[in-house]
């Protein structure tokens, strides 16, 4: 299959860093977003002065508030918009959507309404289109693959050959992208980090150092490796970029939104406050909830998730949480 047009849904710094990505390797690339004064800006001066200012944007990347000749002759679609608003978005473009539609999600979440994972939302929303669905993750900041550093991710696809087309699409020097067939996992991996990135955020902004920073990571992953077995995925995925990688990326990178919400609450700031002078979505507060709820529903002890959201809802402060889980009965590791 050629692709040469390809759509990207959101203009936030993920969404453009990928358009941008494309763009470079010579697709045509339009970028659907809401507001118009921003794709008035990225169109005039080559560059999304909220989210990713300072970086110049090539000139084959174009943004339109136009769903219809945004996603017109595209035959790829990159679904990067926020988990929590990602359906309601889908319901509103699907008469765009042609049928057998590719969709790569770049979205890392989990949605607190229904608790569904990317690829349920898309088969719940599309059922009759026959969408080919695929999620990129992994370790990468924005910023860095906008100035072309080094960045490894993981694409997984239920279907091999389409997972092979969508390496080589999205492939450059200074992208490498892995393959894998393991959706549940990649996904679970990329979307359970952001609520262990709050916590990571919490020991530094308490100041408790980098033994303590070490033992969160550590058990961390264990919470995200239960609850990615019990509901089907494949425990070597989480010993990858999409697991650890990206847990040990989001937890201690300056640049991570998820960590800074952490970090502020444990300088004792209040979430509201937190959440209003960011520009940019912090996945991991909506997730802790949701996966909460699915770590309950598939009896999986997740103690650090269930610390965060006592933290998240005001229940706990910040340092009573520390106090009690380090305080839990003793276990076998």
């Amino acid at each position: 299959m050629k692709i040469s047009k390809i759509t990207v849904i959101g203009g936030g710094s993920w969404g453009t860093a990928l358009g941008a990505l494309l763009a470079k390797k010579g697709y045509v690339v339009e970028m659907f977003l809401r507001d118009p004064a921003l794709a008035e800006t990225i169109n005039r001066s080559r560059e999304n002065h909220r989210y990713l200012p300072g970086l110049k944007l090539p000139e084959n990347l174009a943004a339109s508030t136009d769903a219809d000749d945004a996603l017109s002759g595209s035959e790829l679609i990159v679904w990067a918009i926020p988990c929590q608003a990602s359906r309601q978005v889908m319901r509103e473009l699907r008469h765009c959507l042609p049928d057998n539609p590719i969709i790569i999600s770049a979205t890392k979440g989990i949605e607190a309404a229904n608790l569904r994972r990317m690829e349920e939302l898309v088969q719940e929303e599309l059922h009759g289109l026959e969408a080919c669905y695929g999620v990129i993750s992994g370790p990468s900041f924005a910023r860095e693959v906008m100035e072309g550093m080094p960045t490894a991710v993981v694409l997984a696809c239920r279907n091999s050959e389409l997972c092979r087309l969508l390496q080589d699409v999205f492939a450059t020097r200074c992208f490498r992208t892995y393959a894998s067939l393991d959706v549940v996992g990649v996904e679970l991996g990329g979307a359970v980090k952001n609520v262990i990135a709050i916590a990571a955020g919490l020991i530094d902004g308490l100041g408790l150092g980098h033994n303590s920073m070490a033992a969160l990571i550590t058990r961390g992953l264990a919470e995200i490796s239960r609850l990615g077995i019990a509901m089907g995925a494949a425990e070597q995925t989480f010993l990858g970029l999409s697991g650890v990688g990206d847990l040990v990326l989001t937890c201690t990178g300056g640049l991570s939104r998820n960590r800074h919400v952490g970090f502020e609450l444990g300088k004792g700031r209040k979430l509201a406050a937190i959440i209003k002078d960011m520009n940019m979505v912090a996945e991991g507060v909506k997730t802790a909830v949701a996966v909460q709820e699915l770590s309950r529903k598939n009896k999986v002890d997740m103690p650090i998730t269930n610390a965060v959201c006592q933290v998240l809802s005001g229940v706990v402060t910040p340092e009573e949480v520390v106090h009690l889980l380090m305080t839990r009965a003793l276990k076998m590791e």
